[in-house]
């Protein structure tokens, strides 16, 4: 678990994904569409990823990916940041966090 925490409050956003995971992909993108500039960890391709996303699933993520970190806290999945999109606040939770300025 430290290993997780570790990394996901490394950076403004992080994103732990899978290469082959469209959703991750859209929710990368409509993060960076604020601006920001996310560190993406794709577990299938990380030398611990079987053990990282085993965490994430410990922390909630159902699925495991994509999980997201904005301003060193876990956000959740891809529902609770289309949820935050979809009300408005997404980019206030970017700026809060440091990922982008406006």
């Amino acid at each position: 678990m430290d290993m997780v925490m570790k990394l996901g409050t490394s950076s403004s956003v992080v994103i732990f994904t899978k290469s082959s995971c469209c959703i991750s992909h859209s929710i990368e993108t409509l993060i960076r569409s604020f601006g920001a500039n996310p560190t993406i960890y794709e577990l299938d391709t990380h030398p611990n990823g079987k053990q990282m996303e085993k965490v994430l699933m410990e922390l909630g993520c159902q699925p495991s990916v994509p999980a997201i970190f904005i301003g060193k806290e876990l956000v959740g999945g891809a529902n609770e940041i289309m949820s935050f999109n979809v009300r408005g606040k997404l980019k206030q939770l970017l700026i809060t966090a440091n990922a982008i300025w406006v």
